[in-house]
């Protein structure tokens, strides 16, 4: 058995019901549940249609996004997340680069590093290094002024805590920022790389070793080991190549208005819909949301 939802932006909630209705029909699928009215519904397939993703892509172009899943075990009892770009609306190094002046270059690094044309370690290492000599309390101030959650987070995180599960912030970025994204969200731990600071200023290092993509890895098999749970169990989400490990271990692996390259190798791609996504692909209605 297994469950297709259909959802849309919830900032334009414009879904028809006649078009659940069609490919309810069409697959064969039982009766619908609106899991929020115009924005996701949901229906029971007995087997996987062999033309998932043509359709998945004309729905795309309705800016619909198009998820099925195995309706065992839905509901995970853990979210592993990723910072920049996915729980926030930013990459946090980007950020700092502006207020070092050096913003252009910056961006173009990260880009190619998320894409994966790029040595995660490597784009770290020299992104860090364009930060030599930048004020630590620009951290502050960059936090402050430049760092937007993304939405839904807040809703996700206290849905997926109220109902027993665990949640881990694990990043490529920087402890400055996942200490207080964990804490804003109610995380229960959070893991990143070390900016080193030295007479207020940064180094232009960062700690080592380097938290990429092996890193995320080790952290799902670290903490499922730890809570007693298996990676079937968790629901893991990012957007960058150095999220892929995670994302293909995970029982759902999340791509989130993820790089196309990424996106390909995820079998849940949600590129319409915000955070809440996640909740109603494990089966939530809106009325069930917290926060």
């Amino acid at each position: 058995m297994y469950f297709v939802t259909l959802l849309c932006s919830p900032n334009t909630p414009s879904l028809d019901p006649t078009l659940v209705d069609s490919l309810r029909n069409a697959w064969g699928g039982g009766d619908a549940t609106w899991l929020s009215p115009d924005e996701a519904a949901e229906f029971p397939l007995d087997t996987l249609p062999d033309n998932q993703w043509e359709v998945w892509a004309d729905l795309q172009n309705l800016s619909v996004d198009l998820v099925i899943q195995p309706a065992e075990g839905r509901r995970k009892k853990m979210l592993l997340a990723d910072m920049d770009s996915t729980m926030i609306q930013q990459e946090c190094i980007d950020e700092l680069a502006e207020e070092a002046g050096v913003g252009a270059r910056v961006k173009d690094i990260t880009a190619r590093a998320m894409n994966g044309e790029l040595d995660f370690n490597g784009a770290l290492t020299e992104r860090v290094g364009l930060l030599k000599g930048l004020p630590e309390s620009v951290i502050a101030k960059v936090l402050d002024e430049r760092i937007t959650l993304m939405p839904g987070g807040p809703a996700l995180l206290a849905t997926m805590k109220a109902d027993g599960a665990y949640a881990a912030l694990v990043s490529g970025g920087f402890t400055a920022f996942t200490a207080k994204v964990a804490a804003e969200l109610g995380f229960d731990e959070n893991r990143a790389n070390t900016l080193h600071v030295a007479n207020g200023k940064l180094t232009g290092e960062a700690g080592r070793p380097i938290l990429g993509r092996q890193a995320k890895v080790e952290a799902l098999e670290q903490i499922t080991a730890k809570l007693g749970i298996t990676e079937a169990d968790v629901m893991a989400v990012g957007d960058g190549a150095n999220d892929l490990g995670m994302l293909k271990r995970a029982g759902a692996g999340v791509a989130l208005h993820a790089k196309p390259s990424v996106a390909a190798e995820c079998d849940i791609r949600i590129n319409h819909g915000d955070l809440t996504a996640l909740l109603y692909v494990q089966g939530y209605d809106r009325d069930e949301f917290k926060g």
